[in-house]
């Protein structure tokens, strides 16, 4: 649909051969549009400091990173001239992290997510406050009632942290709705947008929202949070240093006005200026140009799954959940499991013998993905003990494989075709042996790409 920056590179097999890396893992990060590549190398000459230069360059490169502030707003759909504040920063977890210190919370303070979230809208509020919870039901849903019930169960919450769309399962919450719901309550919301902002366009209800450029097709390191004035108005900031002050002695410092009170240090010209012209051409290609194209693919990955036997589809989808039952309801993403196969022997064969780029383990949704695999207390307990010995080997997961711009048909129809093959016990033309330590599994060959020389040091793809 868009011309991406390595869509037609050809990776080793086990067989010798070399085949079109089909990337199915869209989710996790997204490859770099061309016309961001493009602008980068564009920008590159003119690369200079921001704010704080009377030099030409200086000038231009300041021009260039408010263009990029500029573009998230418009992107994010918040006024020129309003009241909201763009923060340049690397990622949505560190958006996250960042509001959780601004907001001054506390243990008395109640903060209210849900079991579906990213461990970036988990992890942050887990550390500031107390949390309450929103469950969700068999199919890995919930609804609006399901929040104003935990909204409304105890003691006011100070926020409300949602996920804009999941990134295990694709399915969309009613934003629009629990919005409404929580400011009826005075209760302020914070949405994760990171698997949201690069499918659909972003709602207007919640009152912060975070995305990262790395899923937005602009691999270079920038994200943004967004969120009222007064909220970074006074008190310090997240990170303290040069370039968020207007006067600092031995006794006193006057901390400047947002957003630059909230970027301290010399930010990442680059990647906002990779960032803004990566929206830019989002709003270019259109929602319903990317929507139907995504749609499709969700459609035909669905259907596909679903006749493969020993193929096991989680969430909404493989209920026949009437709320999200084809790719209008949901992302163009799958997560499944595989009758007798390790999730990380599917996803290291995919790739090995297939060419197929695709994500295994619990995709940094842990509470949700041991919901969705119904795993128990005494399974966890299990896990757990057998991770702090350091053995990763059994920890639950499932595969995911998440489309994005540059995944055609032929790339959906290439992974069904793989999974219907090994799901009907199409033999392992080598040995593939698991390390206990990361839980991957690696086949012993010789094979260029595959030798023992080739296996990739560090941490396990089922980590998160």
């Amino acid at each position: 649909m868009a011309p991406l920056v390595g869509a037609h590179a050809s990776v080793p097999c086990l067989d010798g051969t070399e085949k079109p890396y089909r990337d199915l893992d869209c989710a996790a990060s997204t490859p770099s549009l061309a016309v961001v590549a493009d602008c980068v190398q564009g920008f590159l000459p003119w690369y200079s400091s921001v704010h704080r230069g009377a030099g030409y360059k200086s000038r231009r490169a300041t021009e260039a990173y408010e263009a990029a502030r500029a573009s998230v707003r418009r992107f994010a759909g918040r006024p020129d001239g309003g009241d909201d504040v763009v923060v340049l920063v690397r990622n949505t977890t560190e958006a996250i992290n960042h509001l959780a210190y601004r907001l001054r919370l506390g243990p008395d303070d109640v903060v209210v997510t849900t079991v579906v979230e990213h461990h970036a809208n988990l992890l942050p509020w887990r550390r500031a406050a107390s949390l309450r919870w929103v469950e969700c039901g068999p199919t890995g849903t919930f609804d609006t009632d399901d929040v104003v019930r935990v909204l409304d169960d105890g003691k006011r919450p100070a926020l409300l942290a949602l996920t804009g769309a999941s990134n295990v399962t694709g399915w969309l919450p009613p934003v629009e709705a629990i919005c409404t719901a929580a400011h009826e309550r005075g209760i302020p919301v914070v949405l994760d947008a990171a698997q949201l902002a690069p499918h659909r366009p972003l709602p207007a209800g919640p009152d912060y929202v975070a995305f990262s450029g790395h899923k937005l097709y602009a691999p270079f390191g920038a994200g943004a949070l967004i969120g009222p004035r007064e909220t970074f108005a006074t008190g310090d900031p997240f990170l303290a240093g040069g370039g968020a002050v207007d006067l600092v002695d031995l006794d006193e410092v006057i901390w400047t006005d947002p957003p630059e009170r909230e970027e301290a240090g010399s930010p990442n010209v680059v990647g906002a200026v990779a960032f803004g012209a990566a929206l830019d051409e989002l709003i270019r290609l259109g929602w319903h140009r990317i929507g139907a194209h995504e749609d499709a693919l969700a459609a035909r990955l669905y259907e596909g799954l679903a006749a493969i036997d020993g193929i096991e589809v989680l969430g909404p989808r493989r209920a026949g959940d009437d709320r999200a039952a084809d790719g209008a309801h949901g992302l163009a993403v799958a997560t499944f499991t595989v009758a007798g196969m390790h999730h990380a022997l599917v996803a290291a064969r995919l790739s090995a013998e297939f060419g197929i780029g695709v994500r295994h383990g619990c995709f940094c949704a842990h509470p949700y993905l041991l919901r969705l695999l119904h795993v128990d207390r005494s399974g966890v307990a299990r896990a757990r003990a057998a991770v702090r010995r350091g053995d990763r080997s059994a920890i639950p997961g499932a595969v995911r494989a998440s489309c994005g711009l540059g995944t055609s048909g032929e790339d959906v129809d290439a992974l069904l075709d793989a999974l219907a093959a090994l799901a009907a016990g199409l033999p392992a033309p080598v040995r593939y042996v698991q390390d206990d330590v990361t839980g991957d599994f690696w086949p012993e060959s010789d094979a260029a790409g595959w030798a023992g020389t080739d296996r990739p040091a560090g941490a396990a793809c089922a980590r998160g």
